[in-house]
């Protein structure tokens, strides 16, 4: 099959792979939640071949994400598992869990979803590396980003830019603690959550 290719990998990879190479230095099993088209799984592991990554996503995204991984060929990048936050929750326990560009296109309910499956496969003191953008105290951070959250909520109103507040809540339910906020290029952040050593699901 032709690989589907999703344009805006080729810019974000290079600043969010430097963040990675810092904060999952010391990690060793990812779980990266939403892989779209594979793009960023590739690109990382073959730059950070320390990690084991598990790419997972919606059945209707899996065999864009294999034609890719079967041209990379990586040995650390393992076969997407069928994966939506709103379901069962994959098997296993990973020390980081990596999601970009998500939490704005999936509804509220499976925000919620996804931060109270997190004790369940991020292992204690475990790294949650979300990308994207966000909203502080109620306001955008640029009229770009103001923009694409209007054209988000009109193509299809579950959908919308996350206010960083309302997301470190849920993530407060589920025993993590926000560690960093990161500015990245394009109105974009990073957020890294540690998970409590004594929250987790055992």
């Amino acid at each position: 099959m032709e690989k589907p290719n999703a344009p805006s990998t080729e810019k974000n990879r290079e600043p969010i792979l430097a963040v990675l190479r810092e904060v999952f230095a010391d990690r060793r099993q990812v779980l990266e939640i939403g892989s779209g088209t594979g793009q960023h799984a590739i690109h990382f592991c073959a730059q950070l071949p320390h990690l084991s990554w598990q790419t997972s996503d919606r059945p209707e995204f899996l065999p864009g994400i294999r034609a890719w991984l079967a041209e990379a060929a990586l040995p650390n990048v393992l076969p997407p598992c069928e994966f939506d936050v709103l379901g069962p929750w994959p098997n296993g326990r990973y020390d980081a869990v990596y999601s970009a560009n998500t939490l704005h296109i999936m509804s509220w309910a499976a925000v919620e979803a996804f931060f109270a499956g997190l004790p369940t496969v991020l292992a204690p003191g475990g790294l949650l590396f979300i990308y994207g953008p966000f909203m502080f105290n109620g306001r955008h951070t640029s009229d770009s980003n103001a923009a694409f959250d209007q054209s988000l909520r009109e193509k299809a109103p579950h959908q919308g830019v996350r206010d960083v507040a309302a997301v470190d809540a849920l993530a407060r339910q589920s025993g993590l603690e926000l560690v960093e906020q990161r500015a990245m290029p394009s109105n974009n952040f990073v957020l890294l959550w540690r998970m409590s050593d004594v929250c987790a699901s055992t």
